[in-house]
């Protein structure tokens, strides 16, 4: 059971990242306004990243690696055993229910008692109140990137959005590195600056 929920997890959430307009993912980040980013000029992977399995990379996880890898390369930052920094990726899936109410004109006729069907008046209109539930499952991404010294999150990227289901392997490598290029915008420096 674990094995079927880790693989849809980990096949589905990051889909919802594909699309940038206003009813597609909200991606953030923010970091801690205390920290001396110019002190930070090297980073790694935790291993396993929270979105891996614990004995080896899920594919994925290797796109998250290669994605985030390319932002820090090009913020002059040095990929390090004993680095500066950790990240970390995580996800999780939640079940949402969404209840909306609407009022609806409803048509009837002959509001005027005389006309006893000799002739058909126009519609009058009435109105109603309709409901409509749905539920939908909403995924959350977040990239931690750690001061490992001080064992403290600096900065934090995340992606929330509806999971769609039924994409193909490179459509969630595609969201997953459009994801990550959107939620790096916010990185705050460059490494030793």
């Amino acid at each position: 059971m674990f094995k079927k929920s880790f693989f849809r997890l980990t096949s589905v959430l990051f889909v919802f990242m594909l699309t940038s307009c206003a009813s597609g993912p909200q991606i953030q980040s923010d970091f801690d306004p205390t920290v001396d980013f110019s002190q930070y000029k090297t980073f790694m992977f935790f291993s396993p990243m929270s979105v891996e399995g614990q004995n080896y990379s899920t594919l994925y996880g290797r796109q998250f690696r290669v994605s985030i890898a390319r932002e820090m390369l090009a913020r002059g930052y040095v990929e390090a055993e004993n680095a500066d920094l950790g990240i970390n990726v995580s996800a999780r899936l939640q079940e949402k229910t969404k209840v909306t109410q609407s009022t609806d004109p409803m048509m009837h006729a002959g509001y005027y008692g005389y006309r006893h069907g000799f002739y058909d008046p126009w519609m009058s209109y009435g109105f109603g109140t309709s409901t409509n539930v749905s539920q939908y499952t909403q995924g959350t991404v977040n990239v931690d990137i750690v001061d490992l010294a001080q064992k403290r999150m600096v900065w934090e990227g995340v992606g929330i959005g509806r999971v769609k289901e039924g994409r193909s392997n490179s459509e969630i490598r595609a969201a997953i590195d459009t994801g990550v290029t959107t939620m790096f915008e916010g990185y705050p420096s460059t490494a030793g600056q």
